[in-house]
């Protein structure tokens, strides 16, 4: 008796635009934000970054620009985006706040518990099965959140 094999296609998360990277600025305007210099370098900065920042990193990166801008100006300035769902908080297990600005297209996580890097990703048919676990226990999915944490396969146990 053969064995049944399946393929699950999953594709990294598309790369942000130029449009994209500059979109929390025209979302901040678009919702009547007062954007201040030191607010508009931190929403470039958070824009522009692939990866999850936390806040102490967004600060580093923003000071890199503009070393007048304090850790209290970036704490309250990515509290005010998050209040305004602009940007996205993710807590990934790492004791730190982390975030990216709300994407377009829906994406889950899968985070390398060795390294902490965050790697984006899409598949149809984890998307496909939410949606029929909830059906099958008489709901319907309307939004949901998935993180893997995993090891690499070539990692070693520690000692």
């Amino acid at each position: 008796m053969r064995a049944k094999t399946e393929t699950v296609l999953i594709v990294a998360a598309p790369e942000k635009t130029t449009a994209e990277r500059r979109n929390i600025e025209a979302l901040c305007a678009a919702k009547g934000m007062r954007m201040t210099e030191q607010r508009r370098v931190i929403a470039r900065v958070l824009a522009s970054s692939e990866d999850h920042p936390d806040v102490e990193e967004l600060y580093r990166r923003c000071a890199a620009v503009d070393n007048r801008i304090s850790i209290s100006t970036v704490y309250r300035t990515v509290k005010l985006f998050e209040d305004a769902g602009i940007i996205e908080r993710h807590d990934f297990r790492d004791g730190r706040a982390r975030y990216e600005q709300i994407p377009d297209t829906h994406h889950d996580h899968l985070i390398n518990l060795r390294t902490g890097e965050v790697i984006e990703f899409q598949s149809e048919e984890i998307e496909r099965l939410q949606a029929e676990v909830a059906r099958r226990l008489g709901y319907r999915l309307v939004d949901h959140r998935l993180e893997l944490y995993a090891l690499p396969l070539d990692d070693k146990p520690r000692r």
